[in-house]
């Protein structure tokens, strides 16, 4: 593997420099980003647009553009809120068909509808400049589809997430 090991820090920045396309991916779900997401259940990162600096040594000028990978219905690994969760046929519809399995955990996803709220926020905070939804065929075969556009805590509806994750029920 020696002859592909190198200082990617300075080859991006040379590619950059260069006017050269540069495509980077983001990992992780938006919900599970360290400063945006859902609180205490996040991954020690940041998920999305803003973690191309620390990732990757470029400087925040470098993103042009940002397309949002959006999935036709919600998932989760592990514990923490997850309001539009379903735990029956449909959910284990979601996860079958869309083979939903952790990529390192090999441990079963959480599936549920999509969750337009945390979509609108993703959207909101990382400058997304475009959607693409993927996944949608896993719905087909299912007699309803649910989309959750806002949250209700205490009587009270909401259309972003809260700021405790205590509150997303």
């Amino acid at each position: 593997l020696e002859p592909y090991i190198a200082d990617t820090v300075t080859k991006l920045n040379e590619l950059w420099r260069a006017g050269k396309r540069i495509l980077l991916e983001g990992a992780q779900g938006f919900a599970l980003d360290v400063d945006q997401g859902s609180y205490p259940y996040v991954t020690s990162s940041s998920c999305g647009v803003n973690g191309v600096g620390p990732g990757t040594g470029l400087p925040p000028k470098a993103v042009q553009r940002v397309l949002g990978i959006v999935k036709a219905y919600t998932t989760r690994v592990g514990a923490g809120p997850f309001p539009t969760e379903d735990v029956g046929p449909a959910g284990e519809h979601m996860g079958v068909r869309g083979k939903e399995v952790g990529a390192t955990t090999g441990r079963k996803r959480r599936c549920g509808w999509f969750d337009a709220v945390v979509v609108r926020h993703a959207v909101r905070t990382q400058g997304v400049d475009a959607t693409a939804l993927m996944k949608l065929d896993i719905l087909s075969g299912l007699d309803r589809l649910k989309v959750c556009t806002a949250y209700e805590i205490d009587g009270r509806r909401i259309d972003v997430p809260p700021a405790s994750a205590a509150h997303w029920r």
